[in-house]
């Protein structure tokens, strides 16, 4: 609506939901499928190749939709300027830039919007996960203010029947306060150090099984060298009590996401259990 265009760049790789526009722009193809017809006009490119976004992007381009950090994809960091790049090329075309934040927003990376590493606005901003502070559903989307002059005729051209539900929407205040004034990005980015330069010993330990580590503030990913080594890990996890989760859309890799709110000591302990767990795993698939 804001723009009058109907095409869409979306990431591959990327994970923007399950329900009909979502998933139009979610690049995985095994939950696509079973759903189409979705959207049309949709292109899926390489995340984090400037080159391929600025040749897929038009005159007939709506939006552009990434991720700051691709969460199913295996926590897949872009290089540091793309983001960056990314923007000049939507302003060069006259099309949005639209960052979904539900995995990395509120903290989660270190900064209190992942797009703040790179410095970046970006036209439409998506948000879930930790804006209901663990404890209340709620999914929003904030927009610079000419991007909401579409609505201005019609504020209920598009609407959905618990949006603004009073007690998610007091859940969400409280959890945003809570998140600024105890300062948790920059704990997530003290504690994601740590863990980060743990977790890479670890895989120097374990090269065979660990093939990689990789992450910002409290999003981490751990790829092991199959599937079988990853899904094994898992459920030595669970075993040990220690929640861990797959990605989506590489089921070798095992995220890290702990709670912003937790302890140096919780942290050691977390991650004495994950090694523990690998070595488990390890010895279980000897023996098979």
């Amino acid at each position: 609506v804001a723009t009058g265009r109907q095409e869409f760049i979306a990431a591959r790789g990327g994970f923007h939901g399950k329900t009909f526009g979502a998933l139009s722009v979610t690049g995985r193809e095994v939950f696509r499928e079973p759903f189409k017809p979705l959207l049309p006009a949709v292109t899926h490119v390489p995340f984090g190749d400037a080159v391929a976004l600025q040749e897929a992007v038009n005159e007939w381009t709506a939006a552009v939709i990434l991720e700051p950090v691709q969460g199913e994809a295996g926590v897949i960091v872009p290089p540091d300027d793309y983001l960056h790049e990314a923007r000049a090329i939507c302003d060069a075309q006259g099309a949005l830039l639209i960052l979904d934040e539900v995995q990395t927003g509120l903290g989660r990376t270190g900064r209190l919007f992942a797009c703040e590493h790179a410095g970046v606005v970006p036209d439409i901003m998506t948000l879930a996960k930790a804006l209901g502070g663990g404890v209340m559903p709620i999914g929003a989307f904030i927009a610079r203010p000419p991007h909401w002059r579409a609505l201005e005729d019609n504020p209920l051209l598009h609407s959905s029947t618990f949006g603004g539900n009073p007690l998610a929407c007091a859940a969400a205040a409280a959890a945003i306060e809570v998140t600024v004034e105890e300062g948790l990005p920059a704990r997530a980015a003290r504690l994601g150090e740590q863990a980060l330069s743990r977790l890479r010993d670890l895989a120097a330990a374990h090269g065979e099984t660990i093939t990689g580590v990789r992450g910002c503030g409290l999003l981490i990913g751990v790829e092991f060298a199959n599937e079988d080594l990853a899904g094994l890990t898992i459920v030595q996890c669970a075993q040990r009590r220690l929640l861990a989760a797959y990605t989506l859309n590489n089921p070798k890799v095992i995220r890290l996401e702990p709670p912003l709110v937790l302890s140096d000591a919780q942290l050691e302990e977390g991650l004495a259990r994950f090694a523990h767990a690998v070595a488990a795993a390890e010895d279980l698939l000897t023996l098979a």
